[in-house]
């Protein structure tokens, strides 16, 4: 069965840089993962359920307003779980939302977790990297707006890659509006 996952892709050149970053401080497998935020998490889906998946993710892109996001400093889940991440500031509750939104139907997965949204800069590595990461990434700071999120898949030897694109097409939200 294929392994997929549905996340926001983070724009460049913040991509890069954290994904960059990710590797320079051990973090091997940041070279196989691009740099998003989760909606939902690696799952196995039946081949055949893949057009399901697929029109699923289109309903809710057709139902949700475009957002932005505001990333600043940095957070970590530790001691549960050796992470180290760069915080949402903004945008968190739309967040929330969306992937309430695409966790259900063909995607209703039951977390290990709660979600928290969030993008990964350091995981799986002796402490000493994980305090490095919280520290050099402290002032990190980027906003940038939704647009779309990502269906993608999972290949042993190459990692994730995005296999669909799904656009945020629904009414803009009271706050998206008064800004502009």
């Amino acid at each position: 069965m294929p392994t997929i996952g549905v996340a926001v892709a983070i724009p460049e050149p913040w991509a890069s840089q954290l994904q960059d970053y990710r590797t320079s401080v051990g973090d091997v497998t940041a070279t196989m993962i691009p740099t998003h935020i989760t909606l939902v998490p690696p799952t196995e889906v039946a081949e055949a359920d893949l057009a399901a998946v697929v029109g699923h993710l289109e309903s809710v892109a057709a139902n949700v307003a475009s957002f932005s996001v505001h990333l600043r400093g940095t957070g970590t889940f530790r001691p549960v779980s050796p992470v180290v991440f760069v915080t949402l500031v903004r945008g968190i509750s739309e967040c929330e939302q969306l992937a309430a939104a695409v966790r259900c139907g063909p995607l209703a997965v039951d977390l290990a977790f709660p979600y928290h949204p969030h993008v990964t800069v350091a995981h799986d590595l002796a402490d000493d990297r994980l305090d490095q990461a919280f520290k050099e990434l402290s002032g990190f700071e980027c906003e940038f707006d939704v647009d779309d999120f990502h269906l993608y898949a999972h290949d042993d030897g190459t990692g994730w890659h995005p296999t669909s694109t799904f656009v945020l097409t629904g009414l803009e939200t009271a706050s998206r509006t008064a800004e502009a």
